[in-house]
């Protein structure tokens, strides 16, 4: 019961985020921080609407029980680019902050969908 609750909480938190992220990477002009941070990582106005695109993906299939895992796994490989991007730029910091939305997509891979009973063995 405890795992279902830490799921759910953990699910509601990341397609909140993948959302709240996915619509402020569509309106990224209206935000100059925003603008900064992705000149800074060396993405191109041509490349934002495919990361705000993919973010709201993963948003998408974090919902469905059987693309949870797949949306996981772009959430984590995201994630895991925006790290990569930020070494490359030299902004550790950035890296050091993502450490834990990179660990929370792999915990919920591991505490499974929420609404799903596993059977009882």
């Amino acid at each position: 019961m405890t795992k279902s609750i830490i799921s759910l909480i953990l699910l509601l938190v990341s397609v909140f985020l993948a959302f709240k992220h996915g619509w402020d990477t569509f309106n990224y002009k209206n935000n100059p921080a925003a603008q900064k941070m992705m000149a800074d990582l060396g993405i191109g106005a041509a490349a934002i609407p495919f990361f705000g695109a993919a973010t709201l993906l993963v948003g998408v299939l974090l919902l469905i029980p059987k693309t949870f895992f797949l949306g996981n796994l772009l959430n984590a490989v995201s994630i895991v680019i925006i790290m990569a991007l930020a070494i490359r730029a030299g902004q550790f910091k950035m890296v050091w902050m993502e450490i834990p939305f990179l660990v929370m997509p792999l915990v919920m891979i591991w505490l499974k969908y929420p609404f799903i009973k596993s059977p009882v063995t």
